[in-house]
């Protein structure tokens, strides 16, 4: 019992200072933790240490997972989903299937399906790995579609993972398959949808931030753990739940929950991703120590992997060059789109009264309800800022660069090999090949991906994106002037105490708070602004309110 609690101590500690340490060192902190695992795992206390991969996926990702979806704004998810879901299914399975000939090819005993089940293992990206991204100047489009990418492509190379298992025993259905995945991402879309719905429904009458963070730690549990005793995606259900949580955390819950939440759900992050890192390191004594027990070769593994990673990064590339095509079409069609859509919503701005407005369709034969043109209007407003932001940050060479290189692997590919059936030919080397590939792509992308973007900006990119973050600053802050103007000033009643006016006072102050995020959110719901820069600035008004309450309760 001590030893454990020692060794869970030290990894604790082990994780805090790679965080301070390894940016000084010039290394992202998740490769300095898996070399320090390395390092452990040579110890003889880690002699066969070997960790149960359900404890991965479904005891550390599913929060990760759950975490990185609140945080991740909605409206970046919907505009990138042509591309997320893209690279989310047709990579995943163009990957394991180009990869699944080559494992065939150059691993004696292992057939096509066999193969095709070690290229789903190492296919799809991983969500804690690329939070690597996260931490340098990239342009905020490359984050979002990678990050999306990490957060749905386990479906498909969990489904595509067991259908090949079927299909080594000669019992494959293609349309069973297709069947197969389409209940699995359909069930964990529900499940998690109404998980989150119940997380909104069930915290807002929580107004203890302590049991509500609790509750919030349990929220992706309830949605994954059911979802994989139905066969359906656990994760993909954790994430549903994350995304419908962060698109109404900031209009239902207090802002002492929210930020309680944030705090809680950094350090639950540095901890699990920490964790997640260490254990793979950890485990390569036990790995090797397998092979060669099965008398199968160390050195012809780590060639095929390395093989194995560079195919990888040829069929990414392969399958990213053409989609930047892609978007590119999307952005012209846009652009012509554009002066159509700004004539509209001129129009829409200067009719003014809604009966005008509703009387003007009508004479050009389209009757609209009230609710109607409602709609319509924030679907114009909506559509032009799209167009503003897909125009404002197009994709070139340079994004699909960093898109390629920053597609690491990582948890999810060793917790899905050590899943293998202990029948599976030569299981030790194809899981040491998964490893390595995880390995390789975390080591060596990981610490290249900063300087390779620092090298692919330019200093006039740079100053563009800074121009433009602090118009849209101006912006927000004429949004927040306006709405605050839109509160009537309190009446102050003759003779009333100086705590009455005091309290006064401070409701007026939080009934303007309350409009400025009202205004805020819509213009988030309406895509008009920065994402970042509508959090800081919601951040901002929830550390006043705070600020507000506690001096109340002081008094």
């Amino acid at each position: 019992m001590i030893e454990t609690l020692v060794v869970l101590v030290v990894g604790l500690l082990l994780v805090a200072a790679s965080a301070v340490i390894a940016p000084k060192l010039g290394l992202a902190a998740p490769v300095l933790l898996v070399g320090l695992g390395v390092l452990g795992s040579l110890l003889p206390f880690f002699t066969d240490f070997e960790l149960n991969p359900e404890w991965i996926l479904l005891g550390i990702l599913p929060p990760l997972l759950y975490s990185a979806a609140v945080s991740m704004p909605a409206m970046h998810f919907r505009r990138e989903f042509a591309a997320i879901g893209g690279l989310s299914v047709f990579l995943v399975v163009a990957t394991s299937l180009v990869l699944g000939a080559f494992f065939m090819l150059v691993l004696p005993g292992v057939d096509f399906a066999w193969g095709v089940a070690l290229g789903a293992i190492v296919s799809p990206t991983d969500a804690v790995a690329t939070s690597i991204i996260k931490r340098t100047p990239v342009s905020k489009r490359v984050v979002a579609i990678l990050e999306g990418e990490s957060l749905l492509n386990d479906a498909t190379a969990l489904v595509l993972l067991r259908t090949a298992i079927v299909a080594a025993a000669a019992s494959f259905s293609v349309w069973g398959a297709v069947g197969t995945f389409a209940y699995s991402v359909a069930l964990a879309v529900a499940l998690g949808a109404l998980v989150g719905w119940l997380n909104l429904r069930i915290r807002r009458r929580v107004t203890d931030p302590t049991v509500n963070t609790v509750i919030s730690f349990a929220a992706p549990f309830v949605a994954a753990i059911p979802a994989e005793l139905l066969e359906a995606s656990g994760l993909v259900a954790a994430v549903v739940a994350g995304i419908v949580t962060g698109i109404g955390a900031p209009r239902q819950f207090s802002a002492q929950n929210r930020l309680s939440d944030a705090q809680n759900w950094r350090t639950v992050e540095l901890v699990l991703e920490g964790a997640v890192f260490l254990l793979m390191g950890l485990q390569l004594t036990t790995i090797l120590d397998d092979v060669e027990a099965a008398h199968e070769g160390v050195r012809s593994a780590l060639l095929i992997a390395l093989g194995a990673w560079a195919l990888t990064l040829v069929v990414r590339a392969a399958y990213v060059a053409p989609l930047l095509g892609l978007l590119r079409v999307r952005g012209r069609r846009a652009r012509r789109l554009q002066p159509r859509l700004e004539t509209l919503q001129e129009r829409l701005d200067a009719a003014g009264d809604e009966s005008e407005v509703l009387d003007a369709f009508a004479r050009r034969g389209r009757t609209m309800s009230s609710g109607q043109l409602s709609r319509f209007t924030r679907r114009v407003t909506q559509g032009l800022a799209d167009i503003r932001y897909f125009l404002a940050a197009p994709l070139g060479w340079r994004e699909g660069t960093v898109v390629v290189w920053a597609g690491m692997r990582g948890a999810i590919t060793l917790a899905a090999a050590q899943t293998l059936p202990p029948g599976a030919p030569q299981r030790s080397v194809l899981i040491l090949v998964a490893f390595a590939v995880a390995a390789l792509s975390l080591v060596v992308q990981g610490s290249t991906v900063a300087p390779l973007v620092r090298r692919l900006s330019s200093d006039d990119d740079t100053a563009e994106s800074a121009r433009r973050d602090a118009a849209e600053r101006r912006e927000v802050r004429n949004v927040l002037r306006r709405s605050a103007d839109g509160v009537p000033a309190p009446d102050r009643p003759e003779g009333a105490s100086r705590e009455e006016l005091g309290d006064i006072a401070r409701r007026h102050r939080l009934a303007v708070l309350a409009a400025q995020r009202a205004a805020l959110l819509d213009a988030r719901d309406d895509g008009v602004f920065d994402a970042d820069i509508l959090a800081h600035e919601l951040a901002g008004l929830d550390a006043t309110q705070i600020a507000i309450e506690l001096r109340r309760g002081g008094d």
